[in-house]
């Protein structure tokens, strides 16, 4: 009784709120960022016909806006996440007056999910750039502004989204519009497949864990 689902306002009045808004968030961003991408690499490539190979130096180069943008995305959407839960926690606890997240939780957030992205976020990166389709610099460029005005979005909406679930549709959105067959289908599926296994296995996980707390603590 204390979860808002969200079902009756949506049903109603078409409003998004409580568990439903994140859930809504999480399964249409990828699909927003899978034509989004594919739209925005069309015009890039059509806006790039004929031109010499040394654009490609331009689109390095303007990666570092983009790559900025997206990182800064990245921070305004899933950061938010860690400082809104910690803030909770320290707000039930009475370590603070009202739900206003201090600043120290903030540096706090940024650094665990700095230290994340350097540790084993490589990984991901090898992913997305190789393994669903074969990454050049205009895709790359097309990638990194596709998420970045989509998570942008989000997070002005105030809808919590995946970061790397809206680059990885991107980057398949932008193979798409360029060489179907190139795609890595088996890959995006599995893919697909985890993200579709991690929401009711962290749920299931959070059930077990505070079921144990809640006996050991009594």
């Amino acid at each position: 009784q204390y979860v808002i689902w969200g079902w009756d306002p949506l049903m109603q009045q078409g409003k998004l709120l409580g568990v439903m808004k994140v859930l809504v968030s999480l399964f249409v961003s990828p699909l927003l960022g899978f034509w989004v991408g594919f739209a925005i690499h069309r015009i890039g490539r059509r806006m790039l016909a004929g031109a010499r190979p040394t654009a490609n130096t331009t689109l390095r180069r303007l990666q570092f806006v983009t790559a900025a943008g997206l990182a800064f995305s990245h921070g305004a959407n899933d950061a938010q996440k860690s400082m809104g839960m910690l803030t909770l926690v320290l707000l039930l606890g009475g370590f603070i007056p009202k739900f206003e997240v201090p600043f120290w939780v903030m540096l706090a957030c940024a650094i665990a999910i700095t230290l994340g992205i350097l540790s084993g976020g490589w990984r991901i990166v090898r992913t997305l750039g190789f393994a669903i389709y074969r990454v050049r610099p205009l895709h790359a460029f097309d990638s990194q502004l596709t998420s970045a005005i989509l998570i942008l979005s989000a997070s002005y909406l105030g809808a919590p989204v995946s970061t790397t679930h809206v680059v990885a549709t991107s980057i398949m959105g932008i193979g798409y519009s360029e060489r179907p067959r190139a795609v890595r289908w088996k890959k995006a599926k599995d893919i697909g497949k985890t993200w579709l296994y991690t929401i009711p296995a962290s749920a299931i996980t959070a059930i077990v864990i505070y079921a144990i707390a809640k006996v050991v603590i009594g």
